[in-house]
């Protein structure tokens, strides 16, 4: 490859890297801003409102109305609307005990499992080890005041699962509809999760006053990032796109400390490198594409 060629394919690769950090930085800025909504709404109203709005908006975004679904589109879609819905209601319930970073860091030891135990290649089980290492410094340990909430720990492990169940559902899926059958999963996953945010928010999920706040949840932690998303991969390598990806949990953290004042031990901040090493050497070391 020539200097020039060399330069010119930099150049090409810089925006999708580019955009996939915005969106990022854009996932965990719509956390963050959820969280405040916790003390009106609570985490599961939270959770049923950005579903409501991200369904909506990817919805008239993909249109999934052109869909020809028969009885085993809908066997496809169902369980990945399901997933997605376990998944943000899981992972908002995580969040609303412990910080925003070390939820994501749990939170990705699902979708590193999956893809450590489907490779079955020896080598990647020094990811897990490392994955595993991290964890443990993030589980709840009497540490001088600094213990974290095991409920909470648990709630993002769940999440964790949810999001491992979500990658291989929206993987049949879109054989079945390709992309406008993320729009209808999340109109599945909004119809799940709704009654369950109205009875615990109430008539506060219809307050005007908080209209604003759950559009932005939508968009930052939905709408946007996965149409950013869905251009990158079809311009990045998907082993490029996952190791990038794994930034997401230090990402977060850095959202918790900017906007939520969260602050991490030593220790934290090392428990979410490790796991993101861990999920970046898993992808970066496969063959490639």
């Amino acid at each position: 490859m020539t200097p020039a060629t060399l330069s010119a394919s930099r150049q090409n690769a810089l925006l999708p890297i580019t955009l996939l950090v915005i969106a990022m930085i854009s996932i965990q800025g719509g956390a963050a801003l959820a969280k405040t909504l916790f003390p009106t709404v609570g985490a599961i109203g939270t959770s049923a409102l950005r579903l409501l709005f991200s369904a909506i908006m990817l919805t008239l975004a993909m249109r999934p109305w052109r869909l020809r679904m028969d009885r085993a589109g809908w066997l496809a879609a169902v369980p990945y609307g399901l997933s997605l819905a376990g998944m943000n209601l899981l992972f908002y319930m995580s969040v609303e005990r412990i910080p925003l970073g070390i939820a994501v860091a749990v939170e990705f030891t699902g979708p590193l499992a999956l893809a450590v135990f489907s490779s079955r290649r020896a080598a990647d089980f020094v990811w897990i080890a490392l994955a595993a290492c991290g964890l443990w410094v993030l589980l709840p340990h009497d540490t001088g005041g600094h213990a974290l909430d095991p409920w909470g720990v648990f709630f993002a492990a769940a999440a964790g699962v949810c999001w491992a169940a979500y990658i291989v559902y929206g993987r049949r899926a879109s054989l079945k509809g390709g992309v406008p059958m993320v729009a209808l999963a999340s109109i599945v996953a909004a119809a799940a999760v709704l009654p369950i945010g109205l009875a615990q928010g109430g008539t506060a999920m219809f307050s005007l006053d908080i209209l604003p706040y759950a559009l932005g949840v939508a968009l930052l932690s939905s709408a946007l990032p996965y149409a950013l998303e869905v251009w990158v991969l079809a311009r990045l390598p998907a082993r490029v796109f996952g190791t990038l990806l794994s930034l997401e949990s230090a990402c977060a953290a850095l959202s918790g400390l900017v906007f939520l004042g969260e602050t991490l031990t030593l220790a934290q901040w090392l428990g979410v490198a490790a796991i993101a090493s861990a999920s970046a050497g898993v992808t970066a070391t496969r063959g490639k594409d």
